[in-house]
């Protein structure tokens, strides 16, 4: 199959197949021809690694889960790891969001939102405000 009927299967652009690949986390078959031939085991890694994305994990931490997806000797225990620390670091995302979220809900709620140039927002973003 081709490199856009590969990525369709796996639910990626054409794109993402490609980089995949200059990094190092797919091998691109080649026909004769020299065009890229996708065939179920790359449909499999591929698919792996979209989800593995749209967890959250690096490109380094796929490399790492593919590492002990193809290792039959793996330890539950290190992909386990693995998964916690990227739950910690979402945890700690979620807190900087909040952070952000009632930090700029400050200014909102100062700001009179009418004709008058006042603007506690904008003070705040100038560094000169202090309604936080």
């Amino acid at each position: 199959m081709n490199i856009a009927a590969a990525a369709g299967a796996a639910g990626l652009t054409a794109k993402a197949v490609r980089y995949y690949e200059s990094v190092g986390l797919l091998a691109a078959p080649r026909r004769d021809n020299g065009y890229r031939d996708y065939g179920p085991a790359e449909i499999a890694r591929l698919k792996f690694l979209a989800r593995a994305r749209n967890l959250g994990f690096s490109v380094d931490e796929c490399r790492a889960l593919l590492s002990l997806w193809s290792d039959s000797c793996r330890s539950s225990a290190d992909v386990r790891a693995m998964a916690q620390t990227r739950i910690r670091e979402i945890e700690a995302k979620i807190a900087e969001l909040e952070s952000l979220k009632r930090s700029l809900g400050s200014l909102v709620a100062a700001c009179h939102g009418d004709d008058r140039p006042d603007c506690p927002i904008i003070d705040d973003l100038a560094g000169c405000g202090h309604a936080h």
